[in-house]
């Protein structure tokens, strides 16, 4: 299939990019298209999604907080990535860095990727060390929901925060579709890509979408490069069957970049562009998802689905990683090096490969029926299963040493690798998860609906040992199960305003389930539940929409420590609680807002560690202040101008609240003019006033930055 994927590619690759992108009614006229951002799409919240249930409810009739970002958006604003793209989303902020794929994403005041649990279609991706490489590129996006607080109910252990599936992009069954791009930035930045899709005849058709990225980043050594293909072939052999085949597949070089040492506590603009990795570092991740999908309707009150898939991921890193600025004693002030050395230099260590080779097989199988009870009284109902197989094998050369461990932090030979080890075969494991669920709706009238949902699950995870002959040794053998559910009410006065209240329960596990260790066998999964209260609103016709949520989120089980001396117990909690709330207005003269914010207080209500009681203190990776606006202006119907505003509070790096990130803010625009009915050109400009920030650390005395003042431009066509 990638073989026939790639070819289908290439074959389009000369083909030129669509304006299908969304049109903004006015008050002179809704029906106009403004060419350069496409068709209106229809709000969002009573559009039917499947991600905040499974029983295809809208946003409005869903207890809870699900919100959706539209693919051509994503693209119309210039998101080079999906974990970009989705921390737009109210409450959501990035914590990706190169040691877990750049896609770890913090929301509820709980991050990283045993917490806020990542999908693909529906389908749950089993992260390896916390590590997640897909999918890989926002072209290949129809969509991200992102159902916010805890979704295990319908997905599992591993998303007590929340879950974010990213839903591919769907031939189109009525016309054929052609587009393309092609652009040029700062930092020689290239986006080759293009798509084509449509009906072959009555009953099949297709989709095929091929991206290319390169850039030479903007510090020293920091090339990257990536290309995505994706191949859909839809067949509706009868009127109440669809057979839906697809291929995906992500070749990524990412930026070798761990981030940049403070001095002195501080971030220096003079080492901005400094990389302190070695001359020869180097990461790839090559992930490859084949899937099969049948769903079957043969009345209107019984569907049958089910999706069979195979995802692979091969991932690999050899690279000096941990950086640190040496202070008058000698020493670094996070402790990183261990014997004194010259002040006022950077250490270097952390010399480190890992391969990541993982397999994934699953199905996914579910029934749904709906009926009504009696007069103004309907109950839907869904039943299914979903089964996965996770083999993985785990390679390092933990122990090796850099050939140059202290360099002037101006001036100095990045050296390179120096292996002492070499990369081999540590482990491997074997994950077995088999899962059955069910979700009903109770629907009394038109006004008041109850929503319940349940979820068992059992984990089984098998470990060897793999010795420098290759022998293996048996490690371990652990099984977990865990029992979770939600219940919640929605009342609507009328169609378009929803008042809403949830209870649901959630697990994290302690670490990742495909690398549990021998340390964690007495242990179960971390437990956990929330409070949910909102409101939601549909208003001005639908040009208008608006949504509002309180939340209180405890999360029980966390290991924990009393005295240095003392067993290490499963007794620590922590709770968030907090507000978000997001309004989208169409206004009049061509003029549009999107805007939301979040307020979060999170902290360790009881956790000690090795003695220390962080008990009041804020968790790491926990921003308690964000906002997002975005302002558009169609000036005309070949002229739109956006701005968009990011702002992410402080945040701290450290359980103990020593190190603190401070709060940014960034202002992105883009300027789109349609030349002709099929070509456009876009101007983007990321970070327009150049603020220095750092989106998380990697370390404590180590910022990964983002981009710069950058300024790319795209030629778009579509036909």
């Amino acid at each position: 299939m990638r073989n026939l994927t790639t070819c289908a590619a290439l074959a389009i690759t000369a083909a030129a990019t669509p304006l299908h992108a969304q049109t903004t009614p006015n008050a002179d006229s809704d029906a106009d298209n403004i060419l350069v951002v496409g068709e209106r799409q229809q709000p969002s919240l009573t559009t039917p999604n499947t991600t905040g249930s499974r029983l295809g409810l809208t946003a409005l009739e869903t207890p809870a907080t699900l919100s959706t970002i539209d693919g051509d958006l994503i693209r119309a604003r210039g998101d080079m990535s999906v974990v970009e793209a989705a921390s737009r989303a109210p409450g959501i902020s990035n914590v990706g860095n190169l040691g877990n794929g750049g896609t770890a994403l913090a929301a509820r005041g709980f991050s990283g990727q045993g917490s806020v649990l990542q999908l693909i279609d529906g389908v749950r991706l089993f992260p390896v060390a916390g590590t997640i490489t897909f999918p890989t590129d926002p072209w290949m996006v129809q969509r991200i929901d992102i159902l916010s607080g805890p979704a295990s109910v319908l997905y599992g252990q591993g998303a007590l925060g929340g879950a974010v599936n990213v839903v591919m992009r769907k031939p189109n069954t009525d016309r054929t579709d052609i587009e393309g791009e092609i652009g040029y930035g700062s930092q020689n930045t290239v986006h080759l890509a293009a798509g084509i899709g449509g009906p072959l005849n009555d009953r099949l058709s297709y989709r095929v979408d091929g991206s290319y990225r390169r850039s030479d980043g903007f510090v020293d050594r920091g090339q990257s490069r990536s290309y995505a293909l994706s191949g859909t072939l839809r067949w509706t052999p009868t009127d109440t069957l669809v057979l839906t085949a697809r291929d995906d597949y992500g070749n990524q070089h990412p930026m070798r970049y761990f981030g940049t040492p403070l001095i002195d506590g501080h971030l220096d603009t003079a080492i901005r562009d400094r990389n302190y990795d070695t001359r020869d570092g180097h990461a790839r991740y090559r992930d490859n998802r084949t899937s099969l999908q049948l769903d079957w309707t043969p009345s209107a009150s019984l569907t049958f689905s089910n999706q069979a898939y195979r995802l692979t991921s091969k991932r690999y890193w050899l690279n000096l990683e941990s950086y640190c600025w040496v202070a008058a004693d000698g020493f670094c002030p996070n402790g990183l090096n261990e014997n004194p050395a010259t002040p006022g230099q950077i250490y270097r260590t952390g010399m480190t490969g890992i391969v990541h080779d993982q397999t994934q097989w699953g199905d996914q199988g579910s029934v749904t029926w709906r009926t009504s009870l009696a007069d103004g009284i309907g109950n839907d109902l869904v039943v299914g299963f979903d089964a996965n197989l996770i083999k993985m094998r785990y390679s390092h050369n933990f122990g090796a040493d850099p050939q140059v461990a202290v360099v002037d932090p101006f001036d100095f030979d990045p050296g390179v690798i120096v292996d002492t080890q070499g990369i081999a075969p540590r482990y491997r494991t074997r994950t077995d998860e088999i899962s059955i669920f069910a979700e009903d709706r109770l629907k009394l009238g038109d006004h008041v609906s109850i929503v319940g949902g349940v979820r068992h699950e059992r984990d089984r995870i098998k470990r060897w040992g793999i010795a420098p002959s290759g022998a293996e040794s048996f490690a371990l053998d652990k099984t977990l199960t865990n029992t979770t559910w939600r219940v919640g009410g929605v009342y609507q006065p009328v169609k378009t305003v929803s008042l809403y209240a949830q209870y649901a329960t959630g697990v994290d596990p302690l670490g990742t389930l495909t690398t549990y260790s021998t340390g964690q066998v007495q242990f179960s999964n971390a437990t956990g539940d929330q409070v949910e209260i909102g409101a939601k609103a549909v208003f001005l016709g639908g040009r208008g929409t608006a949504t509002i949520a309180a939340y209180r989120i405890v999360k029980k089980g966390l290991l924990a420590q009393r005295t240095p001396t003392s067993p290490v117990e499963q007794i620590g909690q922590r709770s968030a609680k907090g507000i978000e709330a997001a309004v989208s207005l169409d206004l009049p003269h061509g003029f549009g807002i999107d805007a939301n914010g979040s307020i979060l207080d999170a902290r360790f209500d009881d956790f000690i560690s090795g003695g220390a009681d962080f008990a009041g203190n804020t968790p790491p990776d926990a921003p308690e202040r964000m906002a997002n606006l975005w302002l558009r202006w169609d000036a005309t119907h070949q002229l739109q101008a956006r701005a968009g505003l990011r702002y992410v509070g402080r945040q701290f790096s450290d359980n103990a609240n020593h190190f603190r990130l401070p709060g940014y803010a960034t202002i992105d625009a883009t300027l789109s003019y349609a030349v002709t009915r099929n070509v456009a050109v876009d101007v983007h400009v990321y970070n327009l006033f150049d603020k220095d920030y750092a989106t998380n650390a990697y370390g404590d005395q180590q910022w990964v930055l983002g981009r710069p003042r950058s300024v790319d431009v795209s030629l778009r066509a579509g036909f």
